[in-house]
């Protein structure tokens, strides 16, 4: 038997998930606005159980929470009943906050990020261990997952992995555009990174990424003289400052 998970928020973060879940698990939908409800059970292509916000019972539910970390006070306000196990994915809220605002047996954190609508997800948790096996599973249908010992380490994995998408396409969109800067179509430079990333993506789960770079890069040829230019204008820097900038403002939240 399918076990129901309750989304509580219905915006793209949530729906990503439920792409990923709605194979296998029967879905159910909380949120303020029916219209925005049935947009979602639109989009997500399957016919789901929807329902307002106020009032609703979470009373022994497996409940994923997705909605902005603003929001906690105002949505636990308007709750009743005390839920078997809450899965937040809120960034940077704490589980001693969310112990404070919502009635649950339990509470694991989770920080997907937007693969988990492909299935590929790289999900990080943290919380109650009695939850660890279930956790892994649960989110383990959007992805590979990792447990981590303490919510500082998810934080900085959510800068890192949750983030890490955005960083990913702007250097994507800049390797195509600096090849249409050369003089390469452009639909023809998006078709070449597309295959770029795919490889890419392959190839690091195996090699560590100092000797993937090495293996790539020969004694004077092309990759050296793109490599030069990228340290010139402190890329590696850049991207350490990414992570550092990410964490600070994920335990600002």
């Amino acid at each position: 038997m399918k076990r129901t998970i309750t989304f509580i928020g219905n915006g793209n973060m949530a729906l990503s998930i439920a792409k990923g879940l709605k194979d296998k698990y029967h879905l159910e939908v909380v949120g303020r606005n029916m219209r925005k409800l049935e947009q979602f059970e639109y989009a997500l292509g399957n016919k789901i159980s929807k329902h307002l916000l106020d009032g609703f019972n979470i009373q022994d539910k497996t409940i994923l929470l997705c909605i902005k970390p603003a929001n906690v006070e105002e949505v636990s306000s308007k709750l009743t009943g005390k839920a078997r196990v809450f899965y937040s994915v809120l960034a940077g809220t704490s589980i001693e906050k969310l112990s404070m605002h919502f009635d649950t047996e339990a509470i694991v954190r989770c920080m997907p990020n937007l693969a988990a609508s492909v299935s590929y997800s790289m999900t990080t948790l943290t919380g109650a261990h009695t939850f660890q096996e279930e956790a892994k599973t649960l989110l383990g249908s959007i992805g590979p997952t990792l447990w981590l010992e303490s919510e500082k380490e998810l934080d900085i994995a959510t800068a890192l992995a949750g983030s890490g998408p955005a960083y990913l396409a702007l250097i994507a969109e800049a390797l195509s555009d600096g090849a249409v800067k050369q003089g390469m179509k452009r639909a023809d430079a998006l078709e070449v990174m597309k295959g770029l990333f795919g490889g890419f993506g392959k190839l690091i789960q195996d090699i560590h990424p100092a000797l993937l770079k090495d293996s790539v890069m020969s004694p004077g040829g092309t990759t050296a003289a793109g490599y030069s230019a990228l340290e010139e204008g402190n890329v590696r820097s850049s991207c350490i400052n990414a992570i550092e900038k990410a964490y600070k403002r994920a335990k600002e939240l």
